[in-house]
């Protein structure tokens, strides 16, 4: 009988793109700043140099370690035991094209965050876009309630 700890799990990778009518530095000032984070993705996420300390609706939070940054271009950051990667290019009129890969996402997740990171990146898209935030920064209305405007 194989334990827990023997257990191996599968890992996946989730791949997003996301169209943004908005210049590279912009987008790339959103992912990398405290304010910037906080005005799209988490109630909080300020940061001390190489931690972000996550804060979300729902009370969770997380301390993800900034593992690349190249400035306008790639933000890369352990993120709930994962690897997330934003990459931007550059694209006409001064608009830009996002990616997002998330390595290592457990196979039994992979549903939840695969949507998670829709949510993310529409709610970035309304900000950076048209500057409004879609969330409803309730307590009693999160992802854990089957809210998608967490």
């Amino acid at each position: 009988m194989m334990t827990l700890l023997n257990k191996k799990f599968k890992m996946k990778t989730i791949n997003w793109k996301i169209c943004l009518n908005t210049d590279s530095k912009s987008v790339f000032n959103l992912l990398t700043t405290s304010e910037g984070r906080k005005s799209f993705w988490a109630e909080d996420a300020k940061d001390n140099g190489n931690i972000i300390h996550f804060v979300f609706p729902n009370g969770e939070t997380y301390d993800s370690k900034i593992l690349k940054v190249s400035p306008n271009k790639e933000f890369h950051i352990d993120y709930f035991d994962s690897l997330v990667k934003f990459k931007i290019e550059s694209t006409k009129n001064d608009s830009c094209d996002l990616f997002l890969i998330n390595k290592g996402v457990n196979e039994s997740d992979y549903n939840e965050v695969h949507s998670g990171w829709v949510s993310v990146l529409m709610n970035l898209k309304a900000v950076v876009d048209f500057g409004c935030d879609l969330r409803n920064h309730d307590v009693k209305k999160t992802w854990d309630q089957g809210y998608v405007n967490n």
